[in-house]
């Protein structure tokens, strides 16, 4: 498969975003959220990965309208300035609505390139919230949305995803760190009791062990194991809801 590089207009701007189609026509897409480090390698190659599944993958660059930055390191980013302050700034001034209205123009872009039919989304950490807002918000196209070491998917916040699942028409798969701090288990009950109560299929499943960013490989808490296993979950959810 072969990725391109392309710029997608948005409501705010021009969002960068790598494409990367499968070798044979495919009518069925990915939007792959970012983290909060920045369009990178290591995303490229998880994209590449979906690609040899059968789908056109589009990773979006959710902090465009911040101009040129990084990529960070996702080692020493948030340990570690100017680097810490920068990415707090960026992920604070980066709302969910701007992100599901964002969302509009990647479907198109996927549309454009072919994937016509269903669309599923996958995000990490600061995308994880992402990926279920935008199957809440264009539940005609979306048929599936996964959230990988996600945070806040059940805070306080207005915005909080938990907040909003009531129009999803999909299938939800929510992997959560063993332990983490983004997303205690006070937020994981919050969550699954509003998936119930909208009557949306979801999993919510625990990796015991695992650390926030276990299923990116430039994470310094990345884990091999982990991440096959959330690799077989996501492909598997993909095949069974776009196919």
């Amino acid at each position: 498969m072969a990725k391109q590089e392309i710029s997608i207009r948005t409501e705010d701007g021009t969002a960068r975003a790598g494409l990367f189609r499968p070798d044979h026509q495919t009518a069925a897409g990915v939007i792959l959220y970012m983290d909060a480090f920045g369009l990178r390698p290591a995303l490229d190659a998880m994209a590449e990965r979906l690609a040899a599944e059968g789908y056109a993958v589009l990773v979006p660059d959710l902090f465009y309208r911040f101009g040129d930055y990084g990529p960070f390191d996702a080692r020493t980013a948030f340990s570690e300035e100017p680097s810490r302050s920068a990415l707090r700034s960026m992920i604070e001034g980066t709302s969910q609505d701007m992100t599901r209205r964002d969302s509009a123009a990647f479907i198109e872009a996927l549309t454009e390139a072919g994937a016509t039919n269903r669309i599923g989304t996958v995000g990490y950490c600061m995308g994880g919230s992402r990926a279920l807002h935008a199957a809440a918000a264009y539940p005609d196209r979306i048929a599936a949305a996964a959230s990988f070491h996600g945070g806040r998917l059940a805070s306080d916040a207005p915005d909080s995803p938990h907040r909003h699942v009531s129009t999803i028409r999909g299938r939800v798969y929510v992997g959560s760190a063993g332990v983490d701090g983004s997303f205690p288990p006070e937020q994981s009950g919050l969550l699954a009791e509003a998936l119930r109560r909208a009557e949306v299929d979801h999993i919510i499943e625990n990796y015991v062990g695992m650390a926030h960013g276990w299923a990116v490989s430039d994470h310094s808490v990345y884990d091999a194991g982990g991440a096959e296993r959330h690799w077989k979950r996501l492909t598997t959810l993909f095949h069974e809801t776009l196919r």
